[in-house]
């Protein structure tokens, strides 16, 4: 199966939870569900988005991290294979693409309040307005003897 017709096979199964997308990125495809960034498709392996309190759940289902190989030292990524039952309808996939848009639900909100932090802190580092100069003419000085 051709990586586009993985892609459509793969957002058929997601849309049991949502409308459903993909998004040519990165050398593969990113996936959506209701605009949320669910999932990605990396070296021909649907791969959903976990966090900490959903990482258990992939963990205890056999499915493996997406790790890639950085330039000193592999990566591991957020991103956990999708189980293979999952991956035989829609209705078996609907759980774990519950739980990847549960993780992606969580992220967006600590995104938020660091923008507010960071925001906060660019605010209070603002160098002080200069006083606003006086329209007045300066009365002229006088010679000095």
């Amino acid at each position: 199966m051709s990586q586009d017709g993985f892609a459509a096979h793969c957002v058929e199964l997601l849309s049991a939870a949502g409308t459903a997308r993909a998004r040519r990125m990165f050398g593969g495809h990113g996936l959506y569900i209701d605009e949320r960034f669910v999932a990605v498709i990396a070296e021909d392996g649907l791969y959903l988005k976990a966090n900490a309190q959903t990482r258990a759940r992939f963990e205890a289902a056999g499915c493996r991290q997406w790790v890639y190989e950085g330039g000193r030292s592999p990566v591991a990524m957020p991103y956990w294979s999708a189980p293979e039952e999952a991956m035989d309808s829609p209705d078996a996939m609907r759980p774990w693409a519950l739980l990847a848009m549960q993780a992606a639900t969580v992220k967006p909100a600590a995104k938020a309040a660091r923008g507010a932090k960071v925001a906060k802190a660019a605010k209070s580092a603002e160098p002080p307005k200069a006083a606003k100069k006086s329209t007045r003419k300066a009365a002229p000085k006088a010679p000095r003897p």
